[in-house]
C-alpha cells in the first residue's frame, strides 16, 4: 500500500510541476524538452544496482524528528556523531547530538551558510562555511573561537568541497562559477557559465555539483587530472528541479535534494552508471518524498543515517538508509 501511495504521489507531484511550476529566472527555456530527450537515452540499471534499491521511498510519516528548536537552520553537516547547522536567524552555528537532539550554541558570527564541511585535524576539527550574506569563506575550529575569514569578496558563495591540502572548490551563484580558493585566500575561477551552482562534492578524482537554476543541467561533473587541473564539464543527471545539496554516501551513492512541485525530495544514483552518457530524472531512485517544502538541506552519516530539513524551518528529521 505504501508503495502504491508513493507512486500516486510521485505522479501527481510530477504532473503538478509540469503544469504549474514557474521556472527560476536562470532556468533554461528548453529544460522540459531536454529532460524528455535525456529520458529516451537513459542507461539501463544493472541487476546488482536493482538488488540495492529501496523497497519504498520514505514518506513524511516515516521520518523521525530529532530536534525542532533551532531558529531558521540552513546548511547542515554530520561529523563524529554530531550535526552542525548554520542559523541565519541569529548568526549562530549550532551543535546537535545526532541521537538525542541535544542542542548547544557552537559559535556566533556566521551570518548564513547554505552548506559547510567538517575536517579532522590534529587538535580536533575545523568547520569551513561559505557565507553568501558577507561573501566570505569562514573557518571555525573546535575551540569555538571567533570565525576567521579565509577569503572575502566572493559574490555569493554557496557550496564547498576540499580540492587539496591547500585549496577548496566553492560554488558561487552570483558568479555562476566554481572558484578555487586557496588557504591564503587567493581566488581562481576554474569553471564558469554555470546555472546558479549550489551543492558540490569531491569523490576521489571526480567532482559533482548541482545547477540549482537549470533542470536541464541539474547535476554535472568533471574530473581532476594528476596535476589537479579540471577537465571539461559533462552532464550527470538532467531533469531535476531546484537541486541544492549533493552528498556522497559511504555506500557509494550520490545523494541530492531537489523539488517535485513544492515538495522537498531526496534522490540518489550510482554516479558511475551516469558518467558515460548521462542519466535523466527517470533514473533517479527516490529516497525521501516528504511533505516539507523545498529546498532541503541534507547530510549523511558514516553509518548511513540521512538527516534533512527544510531550509529555515526548525524541524530536523532523520531516516535510516539500508546498510
Amino acid at each position: 500500500m505504501r508503495l502504491l501511495t508513493a507512486m500516486i504521489l510521485f505522479a501527481l507531484a510530477t504532473l503538478s510541476h509540469a503544469q504549474e511550476a514557474t521556472p527560476d529566472a536562470h532556468q533554461d527555456e528548453s529544460d522540459n524538452q531536454a529532460s524528455i530527450e535525456a529520458a529516451e537515452h537513459s542507461p539501463t540499471v544493472s541487476a546488482e544496482s536493482q538488488s540495492n534499491l529501496l523497497e519504498n521511498p520514505f514518506l513524511q510519516s516515516d521520518l523521525e524528528l530529532i530536534v525542532g528548536n533551532v531558529q531558521r537552520p540552513n546548511g547542515l553537516v554530520w561529523f563524529d556523531d554530531t550535526l552542525y547547522t548554520v542559523c541565519n536567524g541569529d548568526w549562530t552555528i549550532y551543535q546537535i547530538d545526532d541521537r538525542s537532539g541535544e542542542t548547544v550554541t557552537f559559535v556566533f558570527g556566521v551570518r548564513n551558510g547554505n552548506s559547510l564541511i567538517a575536517e579532522s585535524t590534529e587538535a580536533g576539527f575545523d568547520l569551513f562555511v561559505p557565507d553568501p550574506d558577507t561573501g566570505t569563506l569562514w573557518k571555525v575550529d573546535q575551540d569555538r573561537a571567533a570565525p576567521v575569514g579565509v577569503s572575502s569578496e566572493l559574490p555569493a558563495p554557496w557550496g564547498i568541497a576540499r580540492l587539496n591540502d591547500d585549496a577548496f572548490l566553492v560554488t558561487d551563484t552570483g558568479a555562476n562559477a566554481i572558484i578555487k580558493v586557496s588557504a591564503a585566500g587567493e581566488q581562481e575561477t576554474i569553471h564558469s557559465e554555470l546555472r546558479a551552482p549550489t551543492g558540490i562534492v569531491r569523490a576521489d578524482d571526480t567532482v559533482y555539483f548541482a545547477n540549482g537554476g537549470s533542470a536541464r543541467r541539474g547535476i554535472e561533473f568533471f574530473h581532476l587530472g594528476g596535476d589537479g587541473a579540471p577537465s571539461e564539464i559533462k552532464p550527470l543527471v538532467s531533469g531535476l528541479q531546484n537541486t541544492t545539496n549533493v552528498v556522497m554516501g559511504a555506500d557509494g551513492y550520490l545523494y541530492f535534494s531537489y523539488a517535485l512541485g513544492t515538495r522537498g525530495v531526496v534522490g540518489r544514483i550510482e554516479p558511475a552508471q551516469c558518467q558515460e552518457s548521462g542519466c535523466s530524472n527517470q533514473d533517479v531512485e527516490m529516497v525521501v518524498f516528504s511533505d516539507i517544502p523545498a529546498p532541503l538541506a541534507i547530510a549523511v552519516s558514516d553509518d548511513l543515517r540521512l538527516f534533512l530539513h527544510s531550509r529555515y524551518r526548525p524541524e530536523i528529521y532523520w531516516a535510516p538508509l539500508p546498510n
